[in-house]
């Protein structure tokens, strides 16, 4: 019986050690996966397309440049340059690929939603025109 109980003590040991160093792989890459969830299924794309078809794009693009200019200057990397595919760049320079990687992957988001993929998950309902008359014909 201590055996039985000394064996599911090390299998318990076991179980937190590996959870532990799962969770210490999967928690770098939550703020990517939360950004994906965002844009997939919490953004109505429909509605979005036709306002950045309207010229929303130009907002867009602007709030870009103001994230690669913050991100910037308030994180520089530790040696000044980064290295990227044996490559070393320059601070905004890996700022704006950085950025530029995340709303390709936004756009993506859209692309899938706007297939039909996530249709089941994806159900934004409509609202009721706001200049209509209260008679209810």
């Amino acid at each position: 019986m201590e055996q039985l109980f000394a064996s599911l003590l090390l299998f318990l040991i076991s179980l937190w050690a590996l959870l532990t160093s799962l969770l210490a792989v999967l928690v770098p890459w939550l703020p990517l996966a939360a950004w994906i969830g965002f844009w997939l299924f919490a953004v109505n794309w429909v509605k979005l397309r036709e306002i950045m078809l309207a010229g929303g794009w130009v907002g867009v693009v602007l709030i870009g440049l103001v994230m690669i200019l913050i991100w910037g200057v308030v994180a520089p990397p530790p040696d000044g340059a980064h290295h990227m595919l044996g490559l070393s760049i320059s601070n905004f320079v890996g700022k704006t690929v950085y950025v530029t990687a995340l709303f390709c992957i936004m756009f993506l988001c859209g692309s899938v939603q706007l297939s039909g993929c996530c249709a089941q998950c994806c159900n934004f309902e409509e609202e009721a025109p706001a200049g209509g008359d209260s008679h209810g014909h």
